[in-house]
């Protein structure tokens, strides 16, 4: 089945999209694992999205522009998200062969959004292995794996199914390495499609970032494009820490063209999406492209928003936000998580406590209503922030 044909199996946008006018920055970084080379992305993302109605835009992912019939002649190759994810852990099963994953149907039928496709062909069904349908079982067995050397890939068909893992991620994958002395490291990835989608339900519509982000020892972080999602893959798959890696449901099928050479990003670096000087828009995963779509409509009434993805959930990259907003003076996180408890709130506490002598204007947080998901599509997108929103609270905080 080609690639275009599996695009149609997936609940993301039906066309692939391509992020363009893409710029690559080498350098070389230390960290706790030694020597690294860290590739940082200048991106200038696509900001047209498809609209259902005149006020109100849903379901916001970056549109196929002209790029796309010249990027032939550029270096690199093209991949869709989930294709990236999937070389991005092909290439350090490759690379070590401690690299295991487990999960249900990750095998022979390839991951629920085929990000496993054909692995286990390749690697066999040890290196490879399906599970049966219990969560809390198969991410026990992937710390304990973690435990005795492995470098094991756990993968939740859905993110929300983990809240049945809740109690092996928390008290043995987030606390083990400090409650055996330093005796044992928990070197695991933990994996898995998230996010409201496309009338999924309230179950299939969870956001763990708010359940996992208090769980000591736990790193976080999330994708937004095909470039970050296989360099945060490659990333967390090398770091000693667990590591838990959100992927949204209706961005598997962005497209970006990607380099050829070998790349790791840090698990703990924000992304500048778009420099600007009139306010700080912090954001990430799918919210990416509501805020850039925004960004369009504030430029041409007159604004100048600096945008930053900050992927790195937990830990904050605090010293990229802080340099932002020294220049801007005003925060506007956006998110899909919950406002209660939250990614947002998390961060705007950090914001007050670090960086409250910068700023000329309180913090607005537009985050998704404290309601289960609705099914219905129409009560779904109101649940989300949307890009409409997005404007009017920047006009807000620069009155």
């Amino acid at each position: 089945m080609s690639s275009l044909q599996m695009a149609a199996l997936l609940s993301a946008p039906s066309s692939p999209v391509v992020a363009g006018s893409l710029r690559f920055v080498a350098s070389s970084s230390t960290g706790r694992n030694g020597n690294a080379l860290v590739v940082r992305s200048e991106v200038k993302i696509p900001t047209g999205l498809c609209a259902r109605g005149v006020n109100l835009i849903t379901h916001a992912v970056a549109e196929k522009t002209a790029a796309a019939n010249t990027t032939d002649s550029k270096p690199g190759h093209e991949l869709l998200l989930f294709e990236a994810l999937r070389e991005g852990l092909d290439e350090e099963m490759e690379r070590d062969p401690t690299v295991c994953v487990m999960g249900e149907d990750v095998g022979h039928y390839g991951g629920s959004y085929k990000v496993t496709k054909g692995l286990a062909t390749k690697y066999g069904d040890l290196r490879v292995l399906d599970t049966p349908i219990a969560e809390n079982s198969f991410t026990g067995m992937g710390i304990g794996a973690a435990m005795t050397g492995l470098r094991p890939v756990v993968e939740g068909m859905n993110m929300g199914f983990l809240l049945l893992a809740y109690n092996q991620i928390s008290n043995n994958c987030g606390m083990l390495h400090y409650t055996s002395g330093g005796q044992f490291k928990i070197p695991i990835v933990i994996r898995g499609p998230g996010g409201v989608g496309r009338q999924l339900g309230a179950e299939h519509s969870q956001r763990l970032e708010s359940y996992l982000q208090s769980i000591p020892g736990l790193q976080m972080v999330a994708c937004s494009t095909p470039y970050n999602a296989k360099g945060l893959m490659k990333a967390a798959i090398r770091s000693e820490n667990p590591v838990v890696l959100f992927e949204h449901v209706l961005l598997y099928n962005l497209k970006e063209r990607i380099p050829d050479e070998e790349y790791v990003l840090s698990l703990e670096e924000a992304e500048m999406v778009r420099p600007g000087e009139h306010v700080t828009i912090l954001t990430y995963s799918r919210m990416r492209y509501h805020v850039m779509q925004a960004a369009k409509t504030l430029v041409n009434k007159g604004y100048d928003p600096e945008v930053i993805d900050i992927r790195s959930l937990k830990p904050f990259d605090l010293y990229t936000i802080g340099n932002s907003i020294k220049k801007t003076h005003r925060v506007l996180i956006v998110e899909e998580c919950m406002r209660t408890g939250g990614i947002g709130a998390s961060l705007r506490s950090a914001i007050i406590d670090n960086f409250w002598d910068y700023l000329d204007a309180p913090i607005i947080c537009l985050s998704s209503q404290d309601v289960p998901t609705p099914y219905a599509g129409t009560l779904e997108d109101w649940t989300v922030v949307q890009p409409a929103q997005i404007v009017a609270a920047v006009e807000q905080i620069c009155k």
